[in-house]
């Protein structure tokens, strides 16, 4: 089955010529796709399908009008399906306004992943945070780890402290291209790395296999954010550890 992938930070003339050769799937992000309906490299009335993954940070304030302007571009007739492992009252009424006599379908209620053993790591040193990380990460367990900092800055100041301490370590952002952002994920995936850090652009829609442990360094913003940073681990049935640092103020 073919199928053309249009996200930005990619050659967009490759991303049109595999749509001219007919796509039956279009994976996109919303501003990518609209560029590619701009520039007519791609006909949405002839789609009679819509996945919209991760629905809530879809139909935020940043992608609403993306969205709008997409859907409008297809057949009223059509089949819309949308995911997220949350939603909130507000992002659901503006989902519900896409969507005719919706049929909801919950898997779970807001749980966290049965299959990950949560806990927390209490510093009551601020500047010993990072020793206390450094001697996790030493641990035999700690095989393939993904570490959430709340901003860029703190995750590209605590990737070089690791790589001094001798850890294979890389780091995603959203200063950082696609083509460095994939290939931080490769390097997780093909085990040339064992540590990702990461700002919470990683949080949601990677599939990286076998994750042993999920660390909160940064502590999340929200119950939303914790919930979807730590199902990156214990995935596909598969026993997980999240570990969340607070200092112990809290």
């Amino acid at each position: 089955v073919q199928s053309a992938l249009c996200i930005g930070g990619a050659d967009i003339r490759r991303q049109m010529q595999t749509l001219r050769q007919g796509a039956a799937f279009t994976i996109a992000t919303p501003g990518r796709l609209k560029d590619l309906v701009m520039r007519r490299a791609v006909d949405l009335s002839r789609f009679n399908a819509i996945v919209l993954d991760e629905v809530d940070r879809m139909l935020d304030m940043g992608f609403l009008p993306d969205i709008k302007f997409l859907v409008d571009k297809m057949p009223l007739q059509k089949q819309s399906m949308f995911f997220s492992a949350t939603l909130n009252a507000k992002l659901e009424s503006i989902a519900n306004s896409f969507l005719t006599n919706p049929e909801k379908i919950m898997l779970k209620k807001q749980e966290t992943s049965q299959n990950v053993d949560q806990d927390i790591v209490v510093v009551t040193d601020a500047s010993k945070k990072v020793d206390v990380l450094h001697e996790l990460l030493q641990k035999e367990e700690f095989t393939r780890v993904l570490i959430f900092c709340r901003t860029k800055r703190e995750t590209e100041r605590l990737e070089m402290e690791l790589l001094d301490r001798g850890h294979k370590v890389d780091s995603i952002h959203g200063d950082k291209s696609q083509f460095k952002r994939q290939k931080a994920l490769d390097s997780l995936k093909n085990g040339r790395s064992k540590i990702l850090i990461a700002t919470d652009v990683v949080a949601r829609g990677i599939d990286v296999s076998d994750v042993s442990h999920v660390i909160n360094y940064g502590m999340p913003g929200s119950y939303d954010e914790y919930v979807h940073r730590i199902g990156r681990t214990g995935r596909a049935g598969k026993k997980g550890h999240a570990l969340t640092f607070v200092d112990r103020a809290y």
